[in-house]
């Protein structure tokens, strides 16, 4: 017998680089095609093969093994804040901002370009599977603009750098800058999600417009950013405001990093603790108004949630059927195997279901105009932030599992994915925040409801499973004494079906049965890979990466 090689491996997968991860995705392009044109899949042909090459893999890494770092202090003693980054990190903001994933669709939108946002999406949704945490600011950045434009004098001042699609970083005046990125800082200690319980002072200055902040916030990401929102009470009540941080004489305001947060993911993107004594800022909207002027904020940041979660599903799928077409165990490939199918094809169709809300949801965005979109996108945004946010980490997990013990260490990627995981259920509020929200929603814009039954309505009569889910759901509505309690099941079951609704009209008939068969069947047990469908190699095979 000859003896094995012990210096070479054998039966393992090889690394999945050297893909177009948008061209590779059928979920994503399908959408793209679907709700705008096949143009834009060219579009993000370039993202896409950037996004797959080795050289992008190797950045996120490094980015994530190298965390930022808080320097209170420079050489002199001089009190600076700042925050130093790996080359990686600053190389993956660079080609983000280059690609327009932060603030250039709001500008394309407005020189006529009708499918920007639905572009920028999917856009997020494939470059996000570099690394996670860079998108962060990114988000925020795209979030802000609309905000902005509630006072015309000051989103004309920053709109322009948001826009450009040039990453300039470090601590100076605007009018230096070739392009800015926004941060946000809303929440505080005593209150979280609970803004309305913030005390943070806010004292008008001789100034017009001008305050002095007073108080501190909780998470603040990232501090480096160049301009951020945050959130204040003024005589008038709690406000919006607009905090640079360098003033236009070149100073910099008074903003104190006390500490970066140790996280359990999102380790590459630095959120910070600040104190703020004495902090110049500008009124954003009038006093008392602060939650009525980021809530489009708001509804953005929930976009990219989905996006984030939906892009996390998508490269564990990615990862697992790529090991499974490559990894021989008991005498076959595991790709062969029946029951290794069922599971791989559970978590295809999750990611699918979830790639088609999220792209649907941004193709609302593109048509501000329309009073369905409008509606839809209120009710939807906040089911699918519920909804995709909850399904992610168990949906990681099990595609970590597909690799074994190959899948719990971290040259894998599997193990940043998975402590990525919950995030999103946890940023821009919570999974019961999302659920109440659902419910206000409906108790006091009745067009948001005629909204969902329209879009579910498009698929009636397709699938019996589907309409029974629907008009289950409806009945869940007029159980009025218990619908704060059941909030949470509500949500998750007209979030489910929108995206059985999606399948059924657009998706391959093998993954629409596998969704309706599953999500829709009380007998279902709850974790992947016990579905009872047929044509579960055809949907494997959909979701396989080619190189």
């Amino acid at each position: 017998m000859t003896s094995p090689d012990l210096r070479s491996a054998t039966n393992q997968a090889p690394p999945l680089v050297g893909h177009d991860v948008v061209a590779s995705d059928a979920a994503l392009t399908e959408a793209l095609v679907r709700h705008g044109s096949a143009a834009l899949v060219d579009d993000l042909a370039p993202l896409g093969r950037e996004a797959g090459s080795a050289e992008a893999r190797e950045h996120g890494v490094l980015a994530n093994r190298h965390h930022p770092v808080l320097v209170p202090y420079d050489r002199w003693g001089n009190r600076v804040d700042e925050v130093d980054f790996h080359p990686s990190w600053h190389w993956l903001m660079d080609r983000a901002v280059a690609h327009g994933l932060q603030a250039a669709p709001w500008e394309q939108q407005e020189a006529g370009d009708p499918h920007a946002h639905l572009r920028r999406a999917a856009g997020f949704l494939a470059w996000s599977q570099t690394e996670p945490g860079h998108g962060c600011p990114i988000s925020m950045t795209y979030a802000a603009v609309p905000a902005l434009r509630t006072d015309p004098a000051i989103a004309a001042a920053w709109t322009p750098l948001l826009t450009a699609r040039s990453y300039d970083p470090g601590v100076r005046a605007s009018a230096q800058k070739t392009g800015a990125l926004a941060g946000m800082g809303m929440t505080e200690k005593q209150g979280g999600s609970d803004v309305r319980a913030n005390v943070t002072r806010a004292r008008p200055t001789a100034d017009d417009g001008w305050y002095t902040l007073h108080g501190h916030k909780w998470f603040t990401s990232a501090p480096m950013n160049d301009v951020f929102l945050v959130l204040g009470q003024a005589d008038g009540g709690l406000t919006c405001f607009v905090v640079p941080r360098v003033l236009a004489d070149g100073t910099r305001n008074r903003i104190d990093v006390v500490r970066l947060k140790d996280k359990l993911g999102n380790r590459s993107n630095a959120s910070g603790e600040l104190e703020l004594d004495g902090t110049l800022a500008q009124r954003l909207g009038e006093e008392g108004r602060g939650v009525r002027t980021i809530i489009e904020m708001v509804a953005a940041t929930r976009l990219d949630c989905v996006l984030g979660s939906a892009a996390l599903m998508r490269h564990a799928l990615a990862e697992a059927s790529w090991h499974v077409a490559h990894r021989s165990a008991f005498g076959g490939l595991l790709v062969d195997k029946p029951l290794m199918q069922n599971v791989v094809a559970d978590l295809a169709v999750e990611s699918e279901a979830a790639t088609a809300l999220a792209m649907r949801l941004a193709a609302a965005v593109d048509r501000p105009e329309d009073p369905h979109e409008v509606a839809l996108r209120r009710i939807a945004l906040p089911l699918a932030k519920f909804w995709v946010c909850k399904r992610t980490p168990a949906m990681v997990a099990e595609a970590l599992e597909c690799l074994g013990g190959n899948g719990y260490v971290e040259e894998s990627g599997l193990p940043l994915m998975f402590r990525e995981s919950p995030l999103n259920s946890v940023w821009e509020g919570s999974g019961n925040v999302n659920a109440l929200d659902v419910l206000r929603a409906l108790g006091r814009e009745p067009e948001v409801l005629q909204a969902w039954i329209t879009e579910v309505g498009a698929a009636r009569g397709a699938d019996s499973r589907l309409d029974r889910a629907v008009d289950d759901t409806l009945s869940l509505l007029g159980d009025t004494g218990g619908l704060e309690s059941g909030a949470r099941r509500l949500a998750g079951r007209m979030a489910a079906c929108l995206q059985g609704s999606l399948l059924v009209r657009f998706a391959p008939a093998e993954v629409a049965d596998a969704f309706c068969g599953s999500r829709f069947d009380a007998g279902y047990g709850g974790t992947y890979g016990m579905l009872t469908s047929g044509g579960l190699r055809a949907v494997v095979d959909r979701a396989t990466p080619v190189v």
